[in-house]
């Protein structure tokens, strides 16, 4: 009698064991849902039409039911961050991606070139923004959202977290030489990529515990530069890619997309760089689930 009950304790406990090994997905969904999980911020850099990256990025955080509690973004970052925050709907945020043309944004003009501080106005870019974000204030977002700028006057990181999304956006992503410098908030800005473009730090200063963060900068090499403007673009695409070297080192998860050498105003790739996006993320899910189940042990970052 004694040995049967001892029969069915081992067998009852090894119907538990198997019970939780194949729970295991589950376990991490139960996380999700605890109030007291931590906060995952997602940090997306510049890099122009590498942006489209970012997209797929989103896609597969999205399948792969990983919440997204805040964005950050820098130039291009800021932008599919804000479509994104004011939707938090990956498919209507490829959509938009896959309609968007180089001449949606870029309003070029000799007179703006000969009496201005960059060949392109930026009017088209705000204006894009506005029709495609039902909701004018960053305030009024369904995520935290910050935009990241550059104070060309005194050199300094300019974190945008109210007002105009659209002019945010735009001060955010006008990199120097090519974009308009913009008035606002009484200070004139520029691309945010030339201090910080790739923004971790000010997710933590949002309150995030975990931080996802996608560089779309990797692999500066151009053979194909034949005008002033190629050489614009490409000392900026430099320089952005220098101040990220150690900055990216303080991500929890660094998302890297394997984009060759798409250029940064190269819109004929587009399903390319979103696909090399999707294939990123996917790679780095299991660490993202890692370092949450982590974080709730107590291993990770506690703020």
């Amino acid at each position: 009698m004694k040995s049967g009950r001892l029969l069915f304790l081992f067998l009852m406990a090894a119907l538990m064991v198997s019970c939780r090994s194949a729970t295991g997905p589950q376990s991490f969904a139960q996380i999700l849902d605890r109030p007291d999980r931590p906060k995952i911020a997602l940090v997306l850099g510049g890099g122009a039409a590498r942006g489209f990256a970012h997209v797929g990025v989103i896609r597969a955080l999205e399948q792969g039911r990983i919440p997204i509690d805040m964005v950050v973004g820098t130039s291009v970052g800021s932008l599919i961050g804000a479509i994104y925050a004011s939707d938090l709907n990956s498919f209507e945020l490829e959509w938009t991606a896959f309609a968007l043309e180089k001449d949606h944004l870029l309003d070029y003009g000799l007179m703006t070139a000969l009496t201005g501080m960059g060949t392109v106005k930026g009017d088209k870019l705000e204006n894009f923004v506005k029709a495609r974000i039902p909701v004018e204030k960053i305030e009024d977002l369904k995520l935290p959202y910050a935009a990241v700028a550059t104070d060309l006057n005194r050199g300094t990181r300019v974190v945008l977290r109210k007002g105009s999304i659209a002019r945010a956006v735009r001060a955010s992503s006008a990199i120097p030489g090519v974009f308009q410098p913009v008035e606002y908030q009484d200070k004139l800005l520029v691309d945010g990529g030339v201090v910080d473009n790739i923004p971790i730090s000010v997710a933590r200063e949002m309150g995030a515990d975990i931080v996802i963060a996608v560089d779309i900068g990797e692999n500066v090499t151009n053979f194909n530069i034949t005008n002033i403007f190629d050489v614009i673009l490409q000392s900026v695409y430099i320089m952005f890619n220098e101040n990220t070297l150690f900055r990216k080192k303080d991500a929890d998860v660094l998302i890297t997309p394997a984009l060759g050498t798409v250029g940064m105003f190269d819109f004929t790739r587009k399903k390319q760089v979103m696909q090399a996006g999707i294939d990123a993320t996917q790679k780095a899910l299991p660490e993202i689930v890692s370092t949450v189940e982590k974080w709730m042990r107590g291993e990770g970052r506690k703020r």
